[in-house]
Parts: structure tokens; sequence; C-alpha cells
């Protein structure tokens, strides 16, 4: 009792003293400044940052983050960051895959006999006795009873012969009578000269199901399954959603490249391109700089497209990074498939959502203020700014809403990254010219230097 009746008074004084610590704040020390709408009960509020106020800092940890009251006095707040979420389980386990086999005309799934074992593994899988001769590969039956947590993707592996792209259907199921849709698939296999890219990677709804079913529908015979592996995530509805940027226009110096240059290096998810013009294929590399750096690094390699299917389009507009730190990306499109058109594309990254809750106190109008070369962290443990704070207790605090958009605060901040980054370069290029100038110099006096005779 004694610890309680001594942490409560810690915790008023912590929430007191901070106001003071930030006594010196002051908003027009801030160059973007957006105001603030509260809904709901308080006297905590929490805010989804958008990106455009994201890209408006001056630092990638958003140090440099307040809330002002209509008093001008800087508030108690906390940052809830994607990388401060609980870490998740990710598996990837190979399964057995059994060949479906039925009849080309036949509308739905193939009759099938089974064969289990008692912990509900399966041991064999075969066409019932009363099917027709003649039969076709209509897909893949899945086990995957030794994976317990939720299923986020599909990674397929077929033969060689079997080229362009495949279409199915994906159903779910615990008992092999009951299935439940998951929706289509699509994987492609392209050859170009002497190289060859694969699209094999499935998403999966995250649910959990211990066998799936794949039926084909363009063409309607599967290929040979030669590798089928399964990724799990555990505590994957724990993780913060994905949050978008507003589309980026492109830079382009030649035919097939483009960059783009963001205010500051920042853990990027996925990117998306868009694809202005139907049936577009183009294989693509991007590869990443950090500011100032002259060596583009390489990040990532994918597939875009965007073609019909049996009456539908389909497109493959993003690629995954995994919270890669990016601010300056170079998209390289190899001109073999066809580019992307004479329209430069535009660019959107996603990133971790990031959520300010702070503690209202005064009057409105209540802004939240970013962007200070010299800003320092002045946010609070959840846990201190709200006593007894739960994670459950997140989602019904009050809701403060900020504006999406920010373009001025955005493109000001750009155009100084990329100046900045842009002098850099220029600064050692100058650097290594004049290395390169000095030795050159060395070697014509040491060769104008006459010999000495032995």
């Amino acid at each position: 009792m004694s610890k309680v009746l001594l942490c409560r008074p810690l915790l008023l004084a912590a929430l007191l003293l901070a106001p003071w610590a930030n006594a010196g704040e002051q908003a027009g020390d801030y160059a973007t400044r957006v105001p603030l709408t509260l809904a709901g009960e308080g006297p905590w509020y929490r805010l989804e940052l958008p990106p455009a106020l994201h890209f408006a800092a001056r630092h990638a940890d958003l140090r440099d983050l307040r809330v002002f009251n209509g008093e001008g006095e800087a508030l108690a707040y906390a940052l809830t960051l994607g990388t401060a979420q609980a870490a998740e389980q990710r598996q990837q386990v190979a399964v057995k895959w059994f060949p479906l086999m039925g009849a080309a005309t036949a509308q739905g799934a193939p009759a099938i006999r089974v064969q289990r074992s008692t912990s509900g593994t399966l041991v064999e899988v075969a066409p019932e006795e009363s099917a027709p001769a003649e039969q076709i590969l209509r897909g893949w039956l899945l086990d995957a009873s030794a994976v317990d947590l939720p299923l986020h993707r599909l990674l397929l592996d077929w033969s060689a012969d079997s080229e362009g792209f495949q279409r199915f259907s994906i159903e779910a199921s615990d008992d092999l009578q009951h299935w439940s849709s998951w929706g289509e698939g699509s994987i492609a296999r392209l050859s170009f000269a002497n190289e060859r890219i694969d699209q094999r990677e499935v998403a999966l709804p995250g649910h959990k199901a211990r066998y799936l079913r794949l039926l084909w529908l363009a063409p309607q015979q599967a290929p040979a399954l030669t590798a089928a592996q399964l990724v799990s995530i555990g505590n994957a509805d724990t993780a913060p959603p994905l949050v978008w940027s507003a589309p980026l226009p492109a830079r382009s110096s030649k035919a097939g490249e483009y960059s783009w240059e963001l205010p500051l290096s920042l853990p990027i998810q996925r990117v998306k391109f868009s694809l202005d013009q139907a049936n577009t294929l183009a294989p693509v590399s991007l590869s990443s700089r950090r500011d100032g750096k002259l060596e583009w690094q390489p990040l990532a390699r994918g597939l875009l497209y965007r073609l019909p299917q049996n009456g539908k389009e389909v497109r493959q507009d993003e690629i995954e990074l995994y919270g890669a730190p990016v601010q300056q990306l170079r998209l390289q499109v190899d001109e073999r498939g066809g580019g992307l058109g004479q329209q430069a594309p535009q660019l959107q990254v996603a990133m971790r959502s990031t959520q300010v809750v702070f503690l209202a106190r005064g009057s409105a109008p209540y802004q939240l203020a970013i962007g200070k070369a010299a800003g320092q962290s002045a946010a609070l443990p959840l846990s201190t700014l709200i006593p007894g704070y739960e994670p459950a207790r997140l989602s019904s605090l009050g809701l403060a809403t900020a504006p999406q958009q920010v373009p001025a605060a955005v493109e000001a901040a750009a155009q100084q990254a990329q100046s900045q980054a842009d002098w850099k370069r220029i600064g050692l290029w100058a650097v290594l010219l004049a290395g390169v100038a000095l030795l050159g110099g060395m070697a014509f006096s040491l060769l104008r230097k006459p010999q000495t005779g032995a």
C-alpha cells in the first residue's frame, strides 16, 4: 500500500511539471502549425498523425512535435509509434500439397476421398472412384494443419514449362467439408531474353485454417507445383495499421528512370506506383540513397502490371519494403516490358501509424506544431501521461483530427532537403576531383624531376 501511495504523487508531479519543462516553448518557433478538432470525452485525446505532418518534421523520431492550447501553453503528450508495438511472431513453413483432379468441363470443386492421420494430417488425397476417366489437374490441396498462427502469405513454385499468369480461387476449411472463400490469388512467371521474373507471393487474409484449396481459373489446368510455403504471423491484430501519403511527383533525368526525394529519412513499409495506362507490364528495381551519399544501394525488385484477366483487371502496383529507412528512392524500369508509358509514375509511401496522445488543458483552439531543427523530445510515457493506463483504454479516448494535407509545408521541406542533398553531393564530388587533381600533380612533378646518375 505504501508503494502505491508513493507512486501517485510522483505521477501527479510529472504531469504538473511537464508544462513547466516546456515553458519556453512557443508555437511560433515551429515551421508548421495546424488546428486540431476535438470530439468525444476528454481530457485525454488521441490523434493519428497524417503522413503530410510527418513529412513536415525535421526529425524522423518526431522530437520536434508539440501540442499547444489557446493560451499558447505547451501541453503534456505521449507518442505511440508503430515500432513501439509488440513484436510480431513470423513463421515460414513448407507444407504438403496434394493434386485435385477433375473433368475439364466440371463446375465447382472436384469430388475427392481423403485419408487423414489421427492428428488431422493428410496422408492421401485421390479422386472418387466414380470420377470420369479423362481428368486434368484442376488445382491443389494444401495441408496447413501444422501451422498454428494466422496465415498471411502463400508462396508457390511450379514447373519451369508453365509461364505466363496463373489465376486461382482460394478456399479455407478446418474439416474438408465446409469451405469459406478467401478471394482469389495470382502468380506469374515471365521471361525476358535470358532473364526470368517470378511473382510467387499471394496475400492471405490473416485467418487460421487447417486446409487450403486452390482451384485454377485461368488457365483452367493447374501447373505442377514444386514447392508450397505459408507465412504465418502472430499478434497481427495488434500491429498498427499503415497510413499512406498523398501522391508524390517523380523527377526523371532519362527514360525508364524515376526518382523521389522525401524531406527526411523515414521507415517505409510499402510503396505504391501509379499505373495510368491499361495493359502495362514492367519489371522494376528499386534502390535508395541516404542524404548526401553518392552511391545508390539496391533495395528491392518486383513486377508492376495492370492487365486484363478473364474480363477483370488485375493490378500489382505495390512493393513491400518492411520498414527500410528511405529518403531518396530511385525506380528503374526494364524497358523490354514496354515501360510505364509517357506519364511519369507518382509515388505513395506507407508508414506505420503514429498516434499522438495529449492531455487537453486550458481553452481552445488547440493546435499541433511541428518542424523545429533544434527541437528536443518532450514526450512522456503513456503510463505517466495516463495513470493506470492499459492498452485497451487507448481506443476509448477522445479523438482529435488534423488536416490531412499540408502541401506548402511538405513542398518547402522537400525542396530544402533536395537542395541540401545536392550541395552535399556537389561537395563530395569537389573533394574527389581535388584529390584526383592533387595526385595528378604529384605524378606530373615526379615525371619532370631529372633522373640522377647511378
